[in-house]
């Protein structure tokens, strides 16, 4: 298993990690299976989405404060309520096959960590599996 520090700079945020796993696979040196990731996080999370046009981004962002405001009256004591409902529609992991020795993403597609309690130092974990 390999950890992958992740460095957050905003309160909520999507980080692009593409490039992280990529590097994760690429060192491997496996050529087709599945690689695992995983957020150990209960205030961030994961997702596959477009990497092509930052304003993707920028409205998810701004979607999920408006669904999910950070100060709503929410009975946890820490103040970060919002961060937990918010990892929780992201989800922990994914799975993403590995074809030819690179991840099996769609044209457009990326790999995100999702803070939701930034800005912080967080780890993504990853675990490639031949097959």
């Amino acid at each position: 298993m390999e950890k992958i520090k992740i460095k957050t700079n905003s309160r909520v945020e999507l980080v692009d990690i593409t490039d992280k796993i990529e590097a994760a696979v690429s060192k491997s040196s496996i050529k087709d299976g599945v690689c695992f990731i995983f957020c150990p996080h209960t205030t961030a999370g994961l997702a596959i989405n477009e990497n092509a046009d930052p304003s993707v981004q920028k409205d998810i962002i701004n979607s999920l404060n408006k669904l999910i405001p950070e100060n709503a009256g929410y009975s946890h004591g820490e103040g970060n309520s919002d961060a937990h409902i918010k990892s929780s529609l992201f989800g922990q992991s994914l799975n993403v096959f590995i074809e030819d020795g690179r991840l099996a993403l769609g044209a457009w597609q990326g790999i995100y960590f999702c803070e939701g309690d930034g800005p912080r130092s967080r780890e993504v974990w990853v675990k490639i599996i031949s097959g």
